[in-house]
């Protein structure tokens, strides 16, 4: 009987210790995570588009991002941008929760812009303009 037990438990323990090691390989497939850690300026990115705001709270914020872009936030949305040569160029748009895209003139032009509809009662329209302050992207006043 004791040996019985005993080869019981070193089944269970090799067992065990195949499926941590499958699962150790094979764990991005199921979770969907690479394993690569990423730079602050791409967390910066990935927590823009993934806050969710109330509509008329968020005052409009921007924080550098990869390759000298811009991430602008606002209540309506999310924009990256980048200029170059004076003239600005919209990478990136996206809508808030309860927000849609309307119009876009992403450039490369002295001033682009991306509309930002409010869904019924979630809250106002935000037009988002943008031009270059010598070679970063600016928010301009409407």
């Amino acid at each position: 009987m004791k040996r019985l037990v005993l080869a019981w438990a070193a089944t269970a323990l090799a067992a065990t210790g195949a499926a941590v090691a499958v699962l150790g390989l094979l764990g991005g497939v199921f979770t969907g995570t690479s394993g690569r850690v990423l730079s602050q300026s791409e967390i910066r990115a990935a927590l823009a588009t993934a806050t969710a705001r109330a509509p008329g709270t968020a005052v409009p914020k921007a924080s550098a991002g990869p390759r000298g872009d811009k991430v602008i936030r606002t209540a309506g949305g999310t924009v990256i941008a980048s200029c170059a040569g004076g003239r600005v160029t919209l990478r990136s748009w996206s809508p808030a929760q309860g927000y849609s895209v309307d119009d876009v003139d992403p450039g490369p032009r002295q001033e682009a812009k991306v509309e930002f509809d409010a869904d019924e009662d979630e809250g106002t329209d935000v037009e988002v303009r943008i031009g270059c302050s010598g070679d970063q992207p600016v928010m301009l006043p409407r």
